[in-house]
This record gives structure tokens, sequence and C-alpha cells, in this order.
């Protein structure tokens, strides 16, 4: 089971999106059962013979096995705090990109833990923790008959948790999965976010990454 933690924005309905249509059970979290209902409904509609659901986070995060956190850098560290014990021994994987805005242009914050990732593992240091996911397009992700031609950066220090999450990146039509090293390399993801924004606004697109050469 895949739960998504504050799974009601584009980037966590997009992703459960995917990954119920590549067959896997997802659950969408937020704090407002009705409004994790309603994200779940809104996916469906999309495409109507997946297997999703909502409900309230504590629920998600007992019921599933990997645990996608995907609020806004604000409400990570209140979120995770009230969750521990649920996420005890759970797969976290991190898409938070912490960011502000001024004009519509976007900035890194800067984490005194580094990065969101390693603030999360901070928080809950009983979980295995990974980083991906934090440069592909939610409206990308929303169109389920787009294949994405994109690649998809894995941070961790466990390496079988990072196999796992670069297998779950290639169940995306046209995504594929790249090691990116450690947990402490997730810092340089989460800050190309706000560079691929910033693109966005200026070429009005949904700009995404490629590696080349691996």
């Amino acid at each position: 089971m895949i739960g998504f933690i504050g799974g009601t924005g584009p980037e966590g309905r997009g992703l459960a999106l995917r990954f119920a249509l590549a067959g896997e059970q997802v659950l969408i979290g937020s704090r407002d059962a009705a409004r994790a209902q309603a994200a779940a409904d809104s996916v469906r509609e999309i495409a109507p013979s997946i297997s999703i659901a909502g409900g309230l986070n504590t629920d998600v995060a007992a019921q599933s096995d990997t645990v996608f956190v995907a609020v806004p850098y604000a409400a990570q560290k209140p979120t995770l705090e009230s969750l521990t014990e649920e996420l005890r021994g759970k797969l976290i994987v991190n898409v938070v990109a912490p960011l502000a805005f001024s004009k519509g242009v976007a900035s890194a914050i800067r984490v005194e833990a580094g990065s969101a990732a390693l603030e999360a593992r901070a928080i809950v240091p009983d979980a295995t923790h990974v980083a991906a996911f934090h440069n592909v397009s939610a409206q990308e992700l929303l169109s389920p008959e787009r294949a994405l031609d994109t690649d998809i950066v894995v941070c961790g220090d466990d390496a079988d948790a990072k196999r796992s999450v670069i297998a779950l990146a290639a169940t995306i039509k046209g995504a594929r999965g790249i090691d990116g090293g450690g947990l402490e390399n997730a810092r340089y993801c989460e800050d190309l976010t706000a560079l691929l924004l910033n693109i966005n606004r200026i070429y009005k697109a949904h700009s995404m990454i490629k590696i080349v050469g691996v």
C-alpha cells in the first residue's frame, strides 16, 4: 500500500494517479478526511478503474508500507511530529522542496538540517528515508496519456530502499529512476525545483530534467 501524507495538492494527486495506474493500491491523506476523499475522487474521475481512497493522515500513515510526504515545507515538521508512531518502520519518500516566492519568482529556502529530507529523518529516525520526485511536473503527471520523458533522481542511504523507489519511478510512463547517492544529496534536488519553476515561468512550460551519459 502506498500512502500520501498531504497528498491533496497537484504533485501528490499526480503521483497517486500514476502509481494507481501501475496497479498499486493508493491512499491520499489530509488533516481533513473530506478533503482527502475529494482529492481521491478527483483522481478517480481521470481513471475510474484505479484503486484509490482518501482518509486522515494518521490512518493513511498507519495503513501504508510506503509513505510519501507531499506537504508544503512549512507543514512538514508539525505533520511528521504528529505521526511519529504511525511512521515507525515505514519507507518514507520525501518529495518536499522548501521554497519561497516573491513576485512570482521562486527561491530555495535554506534548511538548518541541510534539506527537508534530512530534517524529516531527524524527526522520524525509526523509519527509512528516501528523497525523490522533486523535479517532476505535477501538470504532466495529471495527464496520464503523456509519457514524461524525464529522469527521477532518488537519494537515500539504504540501498534496498533506493532500489524500491527507483523501480517505482520506472512504473511511470517515460520516466527513469536514477541513483542520486546518499540522502545528503537531496538538497540539490530540492533546490533545483526553484530553478525549474522559474524556467517554467519564463517559457510557460512544464520543464523537467534528463540526465545524459548514464
